[in-house]
């Protein structure tokens, strides 16, 4: 609320709600993309893979276009597919060959944009999205922006996984103590590794809303979403250590990191500005959780 009432002293339409709407269609797309962020930050993990796996998922999709009737029905799945396979390497990484998760997602990130710079020869890609893409990531139905309609399923599915499966409670359980979960016959590698694979997919998902929202992929286009994810997460009350938080958390994280991007973006602080405020409330997240965790 106090949010609102700051932007509104700024814009006088940011209360209106065509703009707040708006708004909450801009939210769908760091929705997704922090819904596999959570799952491994509950592992106590890090995904830093995120901005070119977002990129890779956006343009392999769009790429998917240029072949035909076939290529625009299989476009959404394929991107998304590419992003699990990024997230799956880096899973396989943590998991069975002990690499931290910074060092290997990093390594994947690094891959990825390498990867997808030398498909686009360095060049912005070309490619189109598809008309399905579109359809999810920027059109409406009664007002109802698509991308909203997606985020709300993604996270009805995240909430199910999470509290009504047994991998969400092995998530839980590895990220309070992997060892406990371990030798209570929780198959503790292969749960690392698909939640590193879902991160992945729900990336690249991220991409192709965004590629749809914009017509194409571009190289950058996930470059703005690595800090806001993390931020998002820790912010909406899941511990970055590990263990603890519930979906509907980084469901507030999510609306308020992307109010406070709105008012930076009416006030005109410069995108370096942005990076500080991200970097700042995640720096005093862990802070707060470190204290928190040392007076345990």
């Amino acid at each position: 609320m106090l949010l609102l009432l700051l932007g509104s002293l700024y814009s006088p339409s940011f209360l209106s709600a065509d703009y707040l709407l708006q708004q909450l269609k801009v939210a769908s797309f760091l929705g997704v993309i922090a819904t596999g962020m959570m799952l491994v930050v509950l592992l106590g993990e890090i995904d830093l893979s995120i901005p070119w796996v977002v990129a890779a998922g956006g343009m392999m999709a769009s790429a998917a276009t240029a072949y035909g009737l076939l290529g625009e029905i299989l476009a959404i799945p394929f991107g998304i597919l590419c992003g699990a396979a990024l997230g799956l390497i880096s899973g396989i990484g943590v998991a069975y060959l002990r690499i931290p998760s910074m060092i290997i997602t990093l390594a994947v990130n690094s891959v990825a944009q390498g990867l997808m710079v030398a498909y686009s020869g360095g060049f912005s890609p070309r490619d189109s999205a598809s008309p399905a893409m579109k359809f999810i990531g920027a059109q409406s139905t009664l007002g109802i922006p698509h991308a909203v309609v997606v985020w709300v399923i993604v996270g009805a599915l995240a909430v199910f996984l999470l509290t009504r499966t047994t991998f969400g409670r092995s998530v839980y359980g590895i990220g309070n103590r992997e060892s406990a979960a371990y030798l209570s016959g929780v198959p503790t590698q292969r749960v690392v590794m698909i939640a590193f694979a879902l991160s992945g997919g729900l990336a690249a998902f991220g991409g192709v809303l965004l590629a749809g929202y914009a017509g194409k992929a571009a190289q950058s286009m996930g470059d703005a979403y690595l800090l806001p994810a993390i931020a998002a997460v820790v912010l909406g009350g899941p511990s970055i250590l590990g263990g603890r938080g519930s979906y509907i958390g980084t469901i507030a994280g999510v609306i308020l990191i992307t109010l406070l991007q709105s008012i930076l973006s009416v006030m005109q602080i410069a995108e370096f500005g942005r990076q500080i405020i991200y970097g700042v409330i995640i720096v005093g997240m862990l802070l707060l959780y470190g204290r928190e965790k040392s007076s345990r």
